[in-house]
């Protein structure tokens, strides 16, 4: 197992770190819409929360050689459910070529009142 680490997304807030590689399968750990150069969430709403979120997951990818292309699976977690159509539409300009399996549930909260939190599973190299 290969922790993954990157200062262009936001630190770890637990025990717990970024991304881990076990074999081809790069397992992230929830993104929220935290800047990384400030360490606050994003200003605006859930369409610039999950911008960020998208913009740090590509930074956690980036930093084990892959990218969204790379995802199979996203779970995303909603702090209002009624938000589920403009989280979507942000999401779809991040994944337009390229839809990976996903699940989306609502959730009561979110850490430091994030209204969107969004993890994933990728593949990096070869499974057969």
């Amino acid at each position: 197992m290969e922790p993954i680490h990157t200062d262009r997304a936001p630190q770890a807030i637990g025990p717990y770190v970024q991304a881990i590689r076990v074999g081809p399968f790069l397992f992230l750990s929830g993104q929220i819409g935290i800047d990384p150069e400030t360490g606050r969430l994003v200003e605006g709403g859930i369409r610039e929360q999950t911008e960020q979120v998208l913009k740090n997951l590509e930074a956690v990818l980036a930093a084990a050689q892959a990218s969204l292309s790379n995802v199979v699976k996203t779970t995303v977690y909603l702090a209002d459910l009624g938000e589920f159509q403009q989280m979507n539409e942000v999401y779809a300009q991040y994944f337009s070529s390229w839809k990976p399996a996903r699940a989306t549930v609502e959730v009561s909260r979110l850490p430091m009142g994030a209204r969107v939190e969004i993890e994933a599973v990728a593949v990096v190299g070869d499974v057969s």
